[in-house]
């Protein structure tokens, strides 16, 4: 459940990304209004170390991020902070000497972003729905859905302007066309129990 923060003014994004509060709180910028982000649980966590330990074994570390935010579009100012992003050569390269973690609009978008489904309606309509549009927007490769509640990982694929979607569930592989070795069943990164 996110929180928001009270504010008589819509920040555009330059006023955002100087944006200081005093304390260490996450925000994903929305329509122009800093919306708290909270932790996350326990098994959300467990679930994305899962997959960036997999991505490990294929991709170089460095590419391989969480706590960079991202710019997406939206009727206001809007970013996205995923659970984990991996990068393209050249995401990763634009980033260099920035002061900030966030990719804008004006640099590459990555390979592939990963979000953790958190319960509720609000957080499902947000990363199936919103988040789902927003990154097809930005044509970013590869956007994994990763849903505890319903055990599946959806991969949707960019093609064409719009995502393809291919769920996975128990013990089918996951597929991508970005990491083609990746090695983990569905199952194995949900946590689902081995027999």
């Amino acid at each position: 459940m996110t929180q928001t923060r009270s504010q008589t003014k819509r920040l555009t994004f330059e006023e955002y990304l100087s944006y200081d509060d005093g304390t260490d709180t996450r925000y994903e910028l929305v329509d122009g209004e800093p919306i708290e982000m909270p932790p996350e649980s326990p098994e959300n966590i467990a679930i994305a170390r899962r997959i960036f330990l997999e991505l490990m074994k294929r991709i170089p570390a460095d590419l391989i991020v969480w706590g960079t935010e991202i710019e997406v579009s939206g009727r206001r100012a809007r970013t996205r902070l995923p659970d984990l992003i991996v990068h393209t050569d050249e995401s990763y390269a634009a980033l260099a000497g920035k002061t900030r973690s966030t990719i804008t609009h004006e640099m590459p978008p990555p390979a592939i972003i990963v979000e953790v489904v958190s319960p509720g309606t609000t957080n499902r309509d947000r990363d199936y729905r919103h988040k789902r549009t927003e990154y097809a927007a930005r044509c970013i490769s590869e956007y994994w859905i990763i849903d505890p509640q319903d055990q599946q990982i959806t991969v949707c694929t960019w093609v064409n302007g719009q995502y393809e979607d291919q769920v996975f569930r128990g013990d089918e592989k996951v597929r991508s066309s970005i990491v083609p070795a990746f090695d983990q069943t569905a199952g194995q990164i949900l946590g689902a129990p081995q027999i």
